[in-house]
Formats: C-alpha cells, sequence, structure tokens
C-alpha cells in the first residue's frame, strides 16, 4: 500500500481486498490526508487476529508520532509493526525481494516527502518467455523539479499529484505543489509510459477535465486518477 489516508479500510473493503494480503505500507510525508488513517487500520488488524509482522516504510518525523500512537491504540496489537525510516534526500533502494525492488524518490514539500519508484526484476523465466520488467513511480505532494524526471526514467507507468491548473500556478508555487502542467512535464522530460494525474485540488472537483487537458497539451498520453480503478502498467 501507498499512503494511508482517512477512509483507508472502508476502501479495502469496497475493493474486496482481504487486510491479510498487505504486508507492507509505504508512507510518502506526514500530512493528514497520506497518513491519518494507517492508525484505524493497525488496530483494526490487531482486532481481527493479525499474527504477520507489518513493515511501514515511512520519513524518518513520522516515527515519534506513529510511535505514541501505538503505545496508546495498540499496546496489544498481537503482531510485530516494524517501522523502516526513510532518508527524504536521497534515492535510494528501502525494500528489495526476489521480484521487486523499491527505491525512494526525493521529492520536495513543505514537510520531509518522498516518492517510491517500483521496478520488477528480469528474473530467468521472465527472460525466457521475452517478458520485459515493468515499472511504477509515485509521485506525492511535490514542487516541479527536474532531478524528479531524471530518477523515473523511462517507468511504464508514472503517478504524479496535480493540485493546481495554470490558473492557480501561484497557489503551487506558495504551497509547493505541482501543477498539472508542470506533472506532464516531468513525464515528458522522463520519456514515461503512461501519466496518471491525481490530488486534485476541490476546486476542480465539477471538473476536472480541465486538468487533463493541460497535461495532454505537454504529455498526450495523460488520464486522471479515479476510485477503485485498476490500470494495467
Amino acid at each position: 500500500m501507498i499512503d494511508c489516508g482517512e477512509g483507508t479500510q472502508l476502501q479495502i473493503r469496497r475493493a474486496k481486498i482481504r487486510f491479510t494480503k498487505l504486508g507492507r505500507v509505504f508512507i510518502s510525508h506526514r500530512h493528514g490526508d497520506h497518513c491519518l488513517g494507517l492508525i484505524g487500520m493497525l488496530s483494526t488488524f490487531g482486532m481481527l487476529g493479525r499474527t504477520a509482522p507489518l513493515h511501514i516504510y515511512a520519513p524518518e518525523d513520522l516515527a515519534p508520532m506513529l510511535k505514541i500512537q501505538q503505545e496508546f491504540f495498540c499496546d496489544r496489537a498481537g503482531y510485530d509493526i516494524v517501522y523502516h525510516p526513510i532518508d527524504t534526500t536521497k534515492s535510494e533502494v528501502i525494500y528489495e525481494d526476489r521480484t521487486l525492488t523499491v527505491n525512494s524518490i526525493p521529492l520536495f514539500h513543505r514537510v520531509p516527502c518522498c516518492g517510491f519508484l517500483f521496478k520488477e526484476k528480469p528474473t530467468p523465466r521472465r527472460l525466457e518467455r521475452g517478458i520485459l520488467p515493468k515499472s511504477y513511480a509515485y509521485c506525492s505532494d511535490t514542487r516541479y523539479d527536474p532531478s524528479i524526471g531524471y530518477i523515473v526514467k523511462g517507468v511504464n507507468a508514472l503517478y504524479h499529484e496535480c493540485t493546481y491548473g495554470e490558473d492557480r500556478a501561484e497557489y503551487a508555487a506558495t504551497y509547493m505543489h505541482s501543477t498539472a502542467a508542470d506533472a506532464a512535464r516531468t513525464a515528458r522530460e522522463a520519456g514515461v509510459g503512461k501519466l496518471i494525474l491525481g490530488h486534485f485540488s476541490s476546486r476542480y472537483e465539477r471538473d476536472e477535465t480541465v486538468l487533463l487537458e493541460q497535461a495532454r497539451n505537454i504529455f498526450p498520453n495523460s488520464v486522471l486518477a479515479n476510485e477503485n480503478e485498476v490500470i494495467d502498467v
């Protein structure tokens, strides 16, 4: 799971995903819309009798808050919660197994923040079948910066926030967010396969297509993220 805002448990149930399938959670930063659903989910896991450990990868500054909440709400969870602090100032491998690597992506927001780059490994069996490894990058809250495009270069799919349109570019600069055009520039410079736009300001709730149009003017293969949508990368 990447980020865990309020309502996460409801969305998991709606998607009919079993809680036991979740083994690792990656949190981009400590703003509420990205992590306030975490402690509730951890508490629910304990009440459901979870025994398998849960691994959480998040910026270092989230640790004190998380530990206090654990002691208060999950003191008898019945399973281990393993915290892996991330240095948000550099890109490095933060998780690896026999089929996958996950790298952190330094982002530029008002608090320490990072994205995540997921890459399949080229296993011999896949190479024999001519199956190419897939890659997916998730860029949470951030202002535009060319270094991001360098790290996510050539990924099959890039999720990138686009909180504002060009009509609110000054807000993006003030609050260290991206416009749809900023996200599209990153996608174009990185040569990604597909751009998935998300994290829209409520100002565009009635017409998010304006953001899509601005992005497509720069990077044609752009789509808007939608709740419970499954996207093939």
